[in-house]
């Protein structure tokens, strides 16, 4: 999917970069991949873990990029959306792509009463701050983003992802891949999705 939309020429923005972990991809496909995050530390370990001048690394707020408008061909999120005010982000991106850009964004779902409740245990635990829960993508988030942009594709992913521990007891870990995966090919159940994938075009 990667490949389809970013090539070799292309600017290339990922927000919320981490430590690199969906870095690699993108620069696997030879584009210039200019890489932000607000921890300084996550940005300084990705560093040292590319040795290209295809990479330029950078702290910054996804909630004010600084880069002039229309700066980049491919904006990309991987879990980072629930890191930064919606609309703000929302905004941002819409501003610094290029007309006939593309953004690709892979979060999870907070439909799913399963999953929200999950995430609360986690917030519990310390794991987790209240406003990341809070700011967590919805169908409604999706919705906005279909309408400030053209929308080219979604996918949802993992319908019964909650039962795959109980599955992989009873059926084994390949078969309850198959069944899941089977599952979210035949039925497209948003509500109750674990993942999404959505592409859209400015």
């Amino acid at each position: 999917m990667i490949q389809e939309y970013v090539y070799e020429s292309a600017n290339v923005l990922e927000i919320g970069a981490g430590m690199g972990e969906n870095t690699e991809f993108l620069l696997a496909t030879g584009a210039k991949v200019y890489a932000t995050d607000i921890s300084e530390h996550s940005l300084s370990v990705m560093g040292k873990r590319f040795n290209t001048n295809k990479l330029t690394t950078q702290v910054a707020d996804m909630e004010k990029l600084p880069f002039a408008d229309q700066s980049f061909d491919v904006i990309v999120s991987a879990g980072s959306l629930s890191y930064g005010d919606n609309d703000k982000v929302l905004n941002e991106i819409h501003r610094v792509l290029k007309v006939k850009g593309v953004f690709i964004v892979i979060d999870s779902l907070n439909n799913n009463p399963i999953y929200r409740f999950n995430r609360y245990i986690h917030y519990l635990k310390g794991e987790r701050s209240l406003s990341v829960i809070e700011r967590a993508p919805d169908l409604k988030l999706l919705d906005k983003y279909g309408q400030k942009f053209d929308k080219i594709e979604t996918q949802f992913f993992g319908s019964i992802s909650y039962l795959v521990p109980l599955m992989n007891k009873i059926f084994g870990e390949q078969s309850s891949t198959k069944i899941v995966n089977n599952i979210d090919k035949i039925f497209t159940i948003k509500r109750s999705v674990f993942k999404f994938v959505m592409i859209v075009k400015k």
